[in-house]
């Protein structure tokens, strides 16, 4: 089974996030680590990015500065 097999692809808003292709979960940009869609809580609107903690969020942003 591909690692990618169930990932879901998602528009990241202000308030939320859309599902554009339906899945499991999405990858962490930071970590690559898995994150299931009902336990995310951190994206970049900006970046259309999403992170598995406050933590991976925070270090990506600095990154863009």
């Amino acid at each position: 089974m591909n690692s990618s097999e169930n990932a879901a692809t998602l528009m990241y808003g202000p308030n939320g996030f859309r599902v554009i292709k339906p899945g499991h979960f999405v990858l962490c940009a930071a970590s690559g680590v898995p994150v299931p869609l009902d336990e995310l809580r951190y994206w970049s609107v900006e970046l259309q990015e999403p992170y598995a903690s406050a933590e991976l969020s925070t270090k990506r942003a600095l990154e863009e500065l």
